[in-house]
């Protein structure tokens, strides 16, 4: 059984692509191509499923067509509209690359002077130049590489320099 904790959101599966079982997905990280993977994890019905990949294309930065084994008609593409798709947190490790903010979802934040919890991130707001992190309080953080100290990713948690303040606001 594949446990949330061990897993993290990478992307979500749009409509059918085609009649043979090929289906777009919105891409929010693109680890699974820097790291060759075999599989991806769909949320079917609240189970995290893995789902073996035939082949995939991007069609943009965002965007990507795959073809599932096993899924080989427009009726069965179709069962997946809306899954969200996760990706292996042991296998991201091995990704030589920086890690994606999506990747961090799930991990605490901790400040540094006071090594008090602040709270555990909850979703990664992009949609601006400045990223923030989202935490489960409701506290919004600035995602910057300059007030992180320490990522452990072993512990899930990100330890932060924050600036005097912030957690008043």
């Amino acid at each position: 059984m594949i446990l949330q904790s061990e897993v993290y959101k990478i992307g979500r599966i749009g409509k059918p692509h085609g009649v043979k079982g090929e289906v777009t997905m919105q891409v929010d990280d693109d680890v699974f191509d820097r790291v060759d993977a075999d599989c991806l994890i769909l949320c079917v019905d609240g189970i995290l499923v893995p789902f073996f990949m035939e082949e995939y294309r991007f069609r943009s930065d965002s965007s990507a067509l795959i073809k599932f084994e096993d899924v080989d008609t427009m009726e069965q593409a179709r069962e997946l509209t809306n899954c969200e798709v996760f990706f292996p947190r042991r296998q991201a490790d091995g990704d030589d690359e920086e890690y994606t903010w999506q990747y961090l979802v799930g991990f605490d934040i901790v400040d540094a002077a006071t090594t008090r919890r602040v709270g555990r991130i909850e979703r990664i707001d992009d949609s601006t130049a400045n990223v923030l992190f989202c935490l489960d309080n409701g506290t919004l953080i600035p995602a910057t590489d300059e007030l992180v100290e320490q990522v452990d990713t072993d512990g899930h948690r990100i330890v932060m320099r924050l600036p005097e303040g912030l957690l008043a606001l």
